[in-house]
């Protein structure tokens, strides 16, 4: 099953994930955390100028992301109870 595969993943390949994971985040520049908006790269062909637009924008993007988790989590659930997270079709 799919939950099983986290089980067959030595301990040093989780600390190799958690390491570099990490990484990423640290080796990002603070001082753009600190002095600008988060996930603000100056990059406006896929938000807007416009405010309004913009939090239009962002709120799409944030349903989207919970809807995702909801799919996730419900194959999650899925896979514990019949071993098999798309069924036997």
């Amino acid at each position: 099953t799919g939950l099983a595969a986290i089980s067959k993943v030595p301990a040093l390949g989780w600390a190799q994930i958690v390491a570099y994971g990490g990484f990423c985040e640290l080796s990002a520049g603070s001082d753009d955390w600190k002095t600008g908006t988060p996930g603000d790269y100056g990059f406006k062909v896929l938000t807007s100028s416009d405010p309004a637009e913009k939090t239009k924008k962002l709120s799409a993007e944030i349903a989207n992301g919970r809807l995702a988790m909801m799919a996730i989590i419900g194959m999650f659930f899925q896979d514990g109870l019949t071993g098999s997270a798309w069924g036997d079709w």
